[in-house]
């Protein structure tokens, strides 16, 4: 039933007028700003902080041994053998399979929605940024200018920024609130900005990348430079990477190393497929891992080395913020996750510092084009796709595809800009990608190996490069991807079993920063959760039965027309 077109190994199945990268570089830095994102950031640390520290390096190391690194060379070298995007790839290695392409797709069309309301707030807090001080520093006057707001007394300034100046957030999911306006506006702008990036495909990406994929790089070196600098930097980091062994008794620590890989290397959403699709067939394929746990730690080390300061030298002025307990577990364990790592941690690690203004200004930039260029790859994962498939006649030009797929993506983010936008935000985040990239991995890796073949992939990598894949990849590719990607699957479906679906809603009456409250889901948002969860899987028992019904009813026209010509 597999459909495997027999491809001449000196044939150019991509055709000679499919664009090319202008070089190597751009190739990879357009590899390594798709891999590289927020959630970067602020998850690795945080999954480090809260499984042990540098034990969780362990299960992660071991898992993008035999999991990451070899799907990820999967997806670079299918993609620039068969020169198509994610859709095209697996149509084209299997009708069956299509499904596959078309689940990542929508994984990325949905991701692409909230993906972008991140960079919506990054913008916000930039355009802030340009003022002295800044307007997280202190609480504002109330109506009536005879205090400050109670509101913002009862938590922190930073907090007040955040859940009530920006986010205007509601008390929970059942109260929807209004647009933010100020939101709308910089979300519109954020489209506007990603749109004359991708404009021409990678013509133009190409050109943006080299500032997107490289400054932020220049920026955590900055940071790195100066946050080894503040007192408690050894503290702070010896803390983040002491190893607490007894933490990998855990099942849920290997769960999170092994679906951290996903998100470290943007595995599974065709992003790297569609990327690879534009490189010359005759290439040598770069294999490229973002290792991204040295820099951005210093957001945190930054936070710890101010408290640890204020504590030993002026301890009056933490006594009058009324701290129930100042251990730093306690801290981290609360707050060091999410996008308040970046909005409300750093945010107030950045007032500490001389010139705070400047150092705003430098992390958000640094934010803003880190995800800019995550954008990138989502949106190459949506577009070439649908270049592919030639939903447009050829007089259209391409900029009218990219524009119109944009201004979807606008009008449909547009719910994250209300005030209960954030709640959504998580409830996308948390549900859209985990286990749909789980199965989609699967279904690549078996799909290569075992319907396009792996003697025949590996002949296509050898005349790609010059030369053969060795034991470690073929064993990988064979045998240990395959069992480990099942074994998550499992794993990851008793984790959901157990899970009591919840969010935490930030309730203004609570005095202790930064605690929210924990509420259950509504019915109906956790079917939302469901749909979420499974709906961009049913591409690939669709894709598949509709497959077998039409190979069916071919067979039944060719009988029918054997027997009357009998």
């Amino acid at each position: 039933m597999a459909c495997v077109p027999e491809l001449d190994p000196l044939e150019d199945s991509g055709g000679d007028e499919r664009p090319k990268w202008d070089n190597k570089l751009q190739y990879l830095l357009s590899c390594v700003g798709f891999a590289v994102g927020l959630g970067n950031i602020w998850r690795f640390p945080y999954l480090c902080q809260s499984h042990g520290g540098g034990a969780f390096l362990i299960p992660y190391f071991i898992a993008l041994a035999l999991e990451g690194i070899p799907l990820f060379h999967i997806e670079l070298a299918i993609g620039q053998r068969l020169r198509k995007g994610s859709i095209g790839v697996w149509t084209t290695i299997s009708p069956y399979l299509g499904g596959v392409g078309l689940g990542g797709f929508t994984v990325s069309f949905i991701i692409s929605l909230y993906y972008n309301t991140v960079l919506t707030w990054v913008l916000w807090y930039l355009l802030n940024s340009f003022q002295h001080p800044l307007p997280w520093s202190s609480c504002p006057l109330n109506l009536n200018r005879t205090g400050f707001v109670e509101e913002c007394q009862g938590s922190s300034p930073v907090n007040y920024f955040w859940y009530r100046q920006t986010l205007n957030i509601t008390a929970d999911m059942d109260h929807i609130g209004s647009v933010q306006w100020q939101l709308l506006v910089c979300l519109a702008a954020c489209w506007a900005v990603l749109y004359l990036c991708v404009i021409r495909g990678i013509e133009s990406t190409g050109k943006a990348i080299y500032f997107t994929a490289l400054f932020p790089y220049l920026v955590l070196t900055i940071f790195l430079i100066r946050g080894l600098t503040l007192p408690g930097a050894a503290q702070g980091l010896t803390y983040l990477f002491t190893p607490n062994m007894q933490t990998l008794q855990s099942p849920r620590v290997w769960l999170d190393a092994a679906t951290q890989i996903f998100f470290s290397l943007s595995l599974a959403f065709g992003g790297h497929i569609a990327l690879a699709s534009y490189n010359p067939p005759r290439n040598i394929l770069s294999l490229t891992n973002e290792f991204d746990f040295p820099d951005q730690s210093i957001s945190r080390d930054d936070y710890v080395a101010v408290l640890t300061h204020l504590n030993a030298t002026q301890p009056e002025k933490v006594a009058r913020l009324h701290l129930e307990s100042c251990r730093l577990q306690d801290f981290l364990d609360k707050s060091a996750s999410g996008t308040g790592l970046a909005f409300i941690i750093f945010a107030e690690a950045i007032l500490h510092m001389p010139g705070a203004p400047v150092w705003a200004v430098l992390f958000f930039v640094m934010l803003f084009t880190l995800g800019l260029s995550s954008m990138f790859g989502y949106m190459e994962s949506i577009i070439t796709p649908l270049l592919d498939m030639k939903v447009l006649p050829k007089w259209v030009p391409k900029e009218v595809l990219t524009g119109a797929v944009c201004l979807v993506c606008f009008l449909l983010s547009t719910c994250f800009t209300l005030q209960s936008g954030s709640y959504w935000l998580e409830v996308f985040d948390n549900h859209v990608a985990s286990l749909n990239l789980i199965i989609f991995a699967f279904f690549e890796v078996a799909g290569v190996i075992y319907v396009y073949g792996l003697e025949r992939f590996c002949d296509d990598i050898a005349w790609m490069t010059g030369k053969q894949p060795g034991l470690y990849w073929r064993v990988t590719w064979k045998v240990v991807s395959p069992l480990l990607l099942l074994t998550i699957f499992v794993a990851y479906i008793i984790f959901l079993a157990r899970t009591t679906l919840s969010y935490k809603a930030w309730n203004p009456q609570y005095k202790q920063f930064p605690l929210r409250e924990e509420k259950s889901y509504p019915g109906w948002v956790k079917a939302v959760c469901g749909l979420l969860s499974f709906l961009p899987l049913l591409w690939i028992p669709g894709v598949a039965l509709a497959q077998l019904l039409a190979w069916r009813r071919r067979k039944q026209e060719n009988t029918w027309q054997d027997v009357r010509l009998a």
